[in-house]
């Protein structure tokens, strides 16, 4: 069957969802990290979930294919440069899997590697909870230049546009599976495959996986180039065991405004524009929760035990 463009991406958006709802259950029955709330009631949900995944992820698409890619599209003549214009469709979408991956691999590491770019992906780092959703917490310039640098070469060298979704789809469902809080044994195959079982140790506050397990997809870049790490072991189920080891902002706007000027975010709080804005936050989330829980008869609140969330 050959789908046109527009049912791929419709096929390709069920499939996302099926996705979704499958890692939401294996976080229940198999959890990594035992005692890790519900994505919806935990800590940063409505960071995570609302700011970075929602809204953060459609405004950023119609910046990067509208105002990025489109524009250098139509810049200079491509044809001499297509040459995967002739490749079926799932060797295009091979081709592009893996050479992006490679990309990532590299770029990932030099963040790790450069104080100036490791501003643009700190906030990947930054929670303490990890789970399929908080994978999608990453600066606004990380994404950006990540997805610029993945979905531009699909349009200049003449791919099937059905390559964007379909890549699209692969990026999120192994973005989610590898940050999911599921306790999945990959044996032999996790020195091809990435999985949670080498990721999560990348996203834990130890000095020793600061600089290790980059890879995102296919995990044999970091057995290849020498920066796996394997000990055998979980990380550990306390906060100080995850994330980054200094403060950081739970504000999304203030995370991004951490990338340029380092602040402590509770000082802030003596401003009362600033608390004002913090206090009517939670109280949206709190009416919220309300009348989730009046319609449901669930005991859910989005706010969070802690100053800011």
């Amino acid at each position: 069957m050959n789908l046109s463009f527009n049912q791929t991406v419709l096929y390709s958006s069920v499939l996302l969802g099926i996705i979704i709802v499958v890692m939401m259950v294996l976080e229940r029955v198999f959890p990594y990290r035992k005692g890790v709330p519900f994505f919806l009631v935990r800590e940063g949900f409505w960071v995570d979930f609302v700011w970075y995944t929602l809204i953060q992820n459609y405004v950023l698409r119609i910046v990067i294919f509208e105002y990025i890619i489109a524009p250098i599209h139509v810049s200079m003549n491509w044809a001499p440069y297509q040459f995967v214009k002739s490749w079926s469709l799932p060797m295009q979408v091979l081709f592009f899997v893996i050479t992006h991956d490679f990309y990532i691999y590299w770029f990932h590491r030099f963040q790790h590697s450069s104080k100036l770019f490791w501003r643009t992906h700190e906030a990947h780092h930054s929670g303490k909870v990890v789970d399929f959703v908080e994978g999608s917490r990453s600066n606004i310039l990380e994404i950006i230049i990540n997805q610029t640098i993945e979905f531009l070469p699909i349009i200049i060298f003449g791919a099937d546009p059905r390559v964007v979704p379909i890549k699209g789809l692969i990026d999120a469902g192994q973005g989610m599976f590898i940050h999911s809080n599921i306790d999945v044994k990959m044996g032999r195959l996790k020195k091809i495959f990435n999985s949670p079982e080498l990721h999560l140790w990348h996203h834990a506050n130890y000095q020793e996986v600061f600089h290790a397990n980059f890879s995102t997809k296919f995990s044999f870049w970091d057995f290849m180039f020498g920066t796996s790490y394997d000990p055998g072991k979980k990380p550990g189920n306390k906060p100080e065991n995850w994330g980054l080891y200094y403060d950081y902002p739970k504000d999304y706007f203030l995370q991004h405004a951490f990338t340029f000027k380092r602040f402590d975010e509770n000082n802030l709080m003596k401003y009362k524009w600033f608390a004002a804005y913090h206090n009517s936050r939670r109280n949206v989330l709190h009416f919220t929760a309300q009348q989730i829980n009046k319609r449901t008869g669930w005991k859910i609140d989005f706010m969070p035990p802690t100053k800011t969330d």
